[in-house]
């Protein structure tokens, strides 16, 4: 399975992926998937937001699906329970997502199945928002330890 869970390929997904589909994205600011997605927008990455209760979030049309998505997506980014992963994890594969990554604290290791069969990179158990900080967005010129280790900076 391409589980993806050190920091070159964490570098290579977000380095590459202009294109993110937030699944389960709240309309309301204090929610962790808005402030994720906000961050992620005001680091040039394309957000589209799929919440069948909301027209629009953060400026964009609001999808019911993925399905419903006109045009690729690179990350589909899961703020949804483990359990309701799979048919995210199907829905990845149908629209040729090319990364399923599951947020913090959710693991669900049938989607993980579902996606690396079929080709995705799959990230699990990780906040899209912390790892590119940590990796990406300068968080260790803050003074914060990122455990990133090298004399160059990021390309």
């Amino acid at each position: 399975m391409p589980i993806v869970d050190d920091i070159a390929g964490l570098r290579r997904i977000l380095g590459t992926a202009r294109t993110i589909a937030v699944v389960g994205l709240s309309q309301h600011w204090y929610r962790p998937s808005y402030f994720a997605a906000k961050y992620m927008q005001d680091h040039g990455y394309r957000i589209v937001p799929v919440n069948p209760g909301c027209a629009e979030i953060l400026g964009q049309r609001c999808y019911p699906d993925l399905a419903s998505i006109p045009g690729p997506v690179d990350i589909v980014d899961c703020f949804r329970r483990a359990p309701d992963i799979p048919p995210i994890a199907r829905a990845a594969v149908a629209k040729g997502a090319r990364v399923l990554w599951m947020q913090l604290s959710i693991r669900n290791d049938e989607a993980a199945r579902i996606a690396a069969d079929a080709g995705l990179d799959v990230v699990m158990d990780r906040c899209v928002k912390i790892e590119h900080a940590r990796i990406l967005g300068g968080l260790n010129w803050a003074g914060v330890n990122t455990g990133v280790i090298s004399a160059r900076r990021p390309v």
